[in-house]
Order: C-alpha cells, then structure tokens, then sequence
C-alpha cells in the first residue's frame, strides 16, 4: 500500500468518525425535503439523513474517480 492510499483510507475514517460523532448527538427526528424526486418531505431519525447524505458523497465520489471506461493508468501498463 502507498502512502496517497494510506491518508485517503484515514481521510475516510475520520470523516465517517465525524458522521457518527453527529449521528449520536442527533437523535431527534428530521424533516428532509427534496422536491425534486420527492413528492412529500421524509420523516426520519436525523442519524439516517446524515448517513444517508454521507453515503450518497462517497458513491458519487467514487463514481467520479472510479473512471469507466478502461483508460486508466492500470489499461496503459502493458502497451508502449
């Protein structure tokens, strides 16, 4: 493993360490609108939207950096 590897894995945890860190202390119920897909708000724990919202960062994130396509560096390894 590298050292970039590395401080991205701890950069994670300790993000995820913050939204549990969050979570605990808000445990009363929250009101979430989106109207844009949703019709009627979402009634639920406030603990659910903060993970929720965290897990939809990390999914886009990784979508974006993920590549697709097979350009990346690991496609160029054995052609010259």
């Amino acid at each position: 493993m590298n050292v970039k590897t590395f401080f991205r894995t701890l950069g994670f945890l300790l993000i995820l360490l913050l939204v549990i860190l969050i979570s605990k202390e808000n445990t009363q119920s929250a009101e979430f609108r989106f109207p844009l897909l949703l019709d009627k708000p979402v009634h639920a724990a406030a603990t659910f939207v903060y993970f929720a919202m965290f897990a939809v960062g990390v999914v886009g994130g990784t979508l974006l950096n993920g590549g697709g396509s097979g350009g990346g560096a690991g496609a160029s390894k054995g052609k010259k």
